[in-house]
């Protein structure tokens, strides 16, 4: 019987492991480092492994350098004026608003205090206390506390509930300083998803930011993980969610890539079904991703978002080209989903883009063969 069971399992791992080992024309697997059968992802311009970015998916030089400025002087002016010059309605603010409270939530997670040492992130409770009336700091502040509950409790404890319920003030603070800001709003989805909002109290969030910036993809996302089964929803609202959302996009909207977000938040832990990645839904939630990157102007803060999850799905629909053509426009960041899921991001990342230059090339591509 025991032997049995044995054979039973590795036949059910045969089954997961085969779709990403096998290739229609040649075998993907791995090699030792310098093996010369091995494809190296530095021949095509690619930054190595401990050279990948994890702070965010793309390129922001400006939020770097104030970043940088204000963690080495702790002093929060610049990341103020930074605010103040970015949009209020777009992506880029709210992106802007993540990274800082990133920042400080994590400054204090590595030097919590005490002792006679100053806590982490202090720049941050100096712009409050400085500049009360700034909605800036105000939105980082709430988005800090959000950080904070996730990073430091466990949802459903009486700390999770106490720093969400203040997280939840903040947000109010933050919408009365700019009324026509969605940013408070976006951050209360989260605050809801962790207190459990009734959808009614939910839907009453959410009205507030499609009056403000309905086309806003940050918010769609943050939205769309309240409607998961695995939170206060279901598999079926969570695509009828993200498939409305498509279907309204304006022209050159990244919202027409939201089905395959809600795929990603549904995948089985265990897929035991090889053409899984190529069934029907994923495949038409690729199509629409791919649309999507397609038709959005090349500056859009969320398209390097739409690339990362496009990768994943890519390289396990065994669509190598098509990844590489994707790899090609993010790598050196690794600050989005899926690879954030993981506890070494970068890491995660590589193996992703070392199958798909290893698939690439099993089926004759090469450097010269890939459009930049």
């Amino acid at each position: 019987m025991e032997i049995l069971l044995v054979l039973i399992a590795l036949l059910m791992l045969g089954f997961v492991v085969l779709p990403f080992l096998r290739r229609r024309r040649g075998a993907v697997g791995l090699v030792p480092p310098g093996h010369p059968d091995g494809a190296d992802p530095a021949n095509y311009g690619f930054v190595r492994e401990e050279e990948l970015d994890m702070r965010m998916p793309g390129p922001d030089q400006d939020l770097l350098d104030v970043l940088d400025l204000v963690q080495r002087t702790q002093d929060y002016r610049a990341a103020q004026q930074l605010l103040a010059g970015t949009g209020a309605d777009g992506e880029l603010r709210w992106q802007r608003v993540q990274a800082f409270a990133g920042a400080a939530s994590l400054e204090l997670a590595r030097r919590p205090g005490g002792a006679g040492e100053a806590p982490g992130g202090q720049w941050l409770r100096v712009w409050r206390s400085e500049a009360p009336k700034d909605a800036g700091g105000a939105a980082v502040h709430a988005e800090f506390l959000v950080q904070q509950a996730w990073r430091t409790a466990a949802p459903g404890t009486d700390e999770f509930r106490i720093i969400m319920e203040e997280a939840k003030a903040a947000c109010g603070d933050a919408a009365l300083l700019a009324p026509g800001d969605p940013i408070p709003y976006i951050v209360e989805l989260s605050v809801a998803r962790g207190l459990g909002y009734s959808q009614a109290d939910f839907e009453q969030v959410w009205l507030k930011i499609l009056d403000r910036a309905p086309a806003h993809m940050g918010a769609h996302l943050a939205a769309l993980h309240y409607w998961c089964e695995k939170w206060h929803g279901s598999r079926q609202q969570a695509y009828a969610f993200a498939e409305a959302a498509a279907a309204r996009a304006p022209q050159g909207s990244l919202l027409a890539a939201m089905p395959l977000f809600a795929v990603f938040e549904h995948l089985p832990e265990v897929t035991l079904v090889s053409g899984f990645y190529q069934s029907e839904v994923v495949t038409k939630a690729i199509h629409g991703a791919l649309h999507a990157v397609h038709s959005a102007r090349p500056d859009d803060p969320m398209l390097a978002h739409v690339r990362h999850l496009l990768v994943f799905f890519l390289v396990r629909a065994e669509r190598w080209a098509e990844a590489m053509n994707q790899l090609i426009h993010i790598d050196g960041h690794v600050g989005a989903l899926p690879w954030t899921l993981s506890a070494d991001p970068a890491a995660e990342f590589a193996v992703y883009r070392a199958m798909a230059v290893a698939g690439y090339e099993a089926n004759g591509g090469s450097p010269a063969t890939l459009p930049h």
